[in-house]
């Protein structure tokens, strides 16, 4: 009896305790659950931000239109030196170096003739002596020309440059004068006074020897060349510009140039325009002429053609246009688009047209920026004064 007593007070405590196990993991399960439940995430909320834009109003006036071109200055006027003659070159009164001055008229070579001038003087006394000879038949058959052709002889100089023949007035005269060989003669002188000009080389202008290829004592051989001969008062600018600007250039229209440091700036003026275009590159040249002291050949110089004014237009910076015909306005501290006539682009800066007059554009792109978007126009006045 005991025992079974026993053995039902261990069941029901078995009982019991797994009720309250049961129970404990449910209060549990409970617990965690409303822990879970009961933690929420805050999301952090954005704070509204408003961009401060740069801003212009709108005037509308007259803006030059200026192409940007560049190039290397070349002499106006320049002669490259060949020799047309053989012989040994000769020393002159200044040495044919780079840099060496001559005046208009001054030798600037001069090649040894002193073979070839003897052989012309002795051309010279041939005809000299053909003439003297017709002197006696010219007395008795034609006395009425004999005083001019007596007055040629006296005038007649062999160190000098041979003298025109007198005029022949009658048939029976040219007749006479050129059976005896005398015309004959005479322009095969002068052809070779023409050839014995050729071994002194003197300067057309005054200017600067920009290169010598030859030095006193060699031996200079025809068709070689010998050096430049430039003037240096008056220089070219040659500079290729796009075929769309073609129909802007004129000749005679003032140009600004600059040097590549852009410490000085020179005038000068479209001489010339080619009419061809340049198929590889679909440019035109076109030819600036300037004139200052302190210029050189060579010398790179940066060029802004006046081309075109365009009236009721602005200027302003090539980012600030969208989609080629687009910028932003702003109204009433929103941002908005606004269509734009585009009548000329440079590197840097566009030019406009068919915007109203007073109306606020950008001035300064702002990233990120759409249509509709609130944004804060930047007060200069307010930022000087905290300054």
């Amino acid at each position: 009896m005991q025992s079974n007593d026993q053995s039902t007070f261990m069941d029901t405590r078995k009982i019991i305790l797994s009720i309250l196990g049961v129970l404990l993991i449910g209060a549990s399960i409970y617990g965690a659950m409303a822990i879970v439940n009961s933690k929420k995430t805050l999301k952090p909320r954005p704070e509204k931000v408003v961009k401060t834009v740069f801003v212009d109003t709108v005037q509308n006036g007259t803006v030059s239109i200026v192409v940007p071109a560049n190039g290397n200055l070349m002499a106006k006027q320049r002669v490259e030196l060949y020799a047309e003659v053989q012989g040994v070159f000769r020393s002159g009164t200044k040495l044919f170096k780079a840099g060496q001055v001559y005046d208009r008229g001054e030798t600037i070579i001069r090649i040894d003739a002193s073979e070839y001038a003897a052989s012309v003087q002795s051309a010279k006394s041939t005809l000299y002596n053909l003439i003297t000879s017709i002197m006696p038949d010219l007395r008795l058959d034609y006395p009425e020309v004999f005083s001019k052709w007596q007055d040629y002889l006296n005038g007649f100089d062999i160190n000098g440059s041979t003298p025109p023949l007198p005029e022949m007035t009658s048939e029976k005269e040219k007749y006479f004068i050129s059976g005896r060989g005398i015309l004959t003669n005479y322009y095969n002188i002068k052809n070779l006074e023409q050839r014995l000009s050729k071994y002194r080389i003197s300067a057309p202008f005054k200017g600067v020897l920009a290169e010598a290829l030859v030095t006193e004592g060699t031996l200079i051989r025809v068709g070689q060349k010998l050096g430049e001969f430039i003037n240096t008062g008056v220089y070219e600018l040659e500079v290729a510009v796009s075929k769309t600007y073609s129909d802007l250039l004129k000749v005679g229209e003032t140009v600004d140039l600059v040097n590549l440091n852009g410490t000085k700036k020179y005038t000068g003026k479209v001489a010339r325009i080619n009419g061809r275009v340049d198929q590889g590159s679909q440019t035109i040249k076109a030819f600036i002429e300037v004139e200052d002291e302190g210029l050189r050949e060579g010398m790179y110089l940066e060029a802004h053609l006046n081309a075109k004014e365009e009236n009721d237009a602005i200027e302003v910076d090539r980012g600030l246009l969208l989609e080629n015909d687009k910028i932003f306005v702003v109204r009433d501290t929103i941002l908005d688009i606004i269509d734009v006539k585009p009548v000329y682009f440079s590197d840097r800066k566009v030019v406009l047209k068919n915007i109203p007059d007073g109306i606020t554009i950008v001035s300064k792109p702002v990233v990120g920026a759409y249509a509709g978007m609130l944004v804060k126009v930047f007060d200069e006045s307010n930022a000087k004064i905290k300054e």
